[in-house]
């Protein structure tokens, strides 16, 4: 049974991360879940999900040109760069903290996103 919900969660998630919407939204929850996956596990596995994934966005849109490289190194570096200090900050937190702080933050993507759906609302 836990095999169909893994693969049932990437499929939701890769169909997610397709349309634009981060698949760690399904991804995370549904292995934490429904899984009973570890935090640090379940976020390590979408950060290695995400990269077959972003290849296959960027050949995409490379193909169709709309790649502008002008900066690009500048964007490049610190991105890598505060990613492996944000993947080593999240590795010395407590499993329970984490999920919190993800929990915080799906929230926190929820209300951006419904007042992004409703811009006169907060007019």
């Amino acid at each position: 049974m836990s095999f169909i919900i893994f693969v049932a969660a990437g499929f939701f998630s890769g169909l997610l991360g397709g349309m634009g919407m981060g698949g760690g939204t399904v991804l995370i929850p549904v292995l934490t879940l429904f899984c009973g996956v570890n935090q640090h596990v379940a976020q390590a596995a979408n950060l290695i999900s995400f990269l077959p994934m972003a290849a296959f966005s960027l050949s995409v849109h490379r193909k169709h040109g709309l790649i502008k490289t002008d900066g690009l190194l500048w964007l490049i570096l610190p991105a890598v760069a505060t990613s492996a200090l944000g993947g080593l900050f999240a590795m010395m937190l407590p499993a329970m903290l984490l999920r919190k702080l993800f929990g915080v933050f799906l929230i926190a993507l929820s209300v951006v996103t419904a007042f992004a759906a409703f811009p006169e609302a907060g007019k």
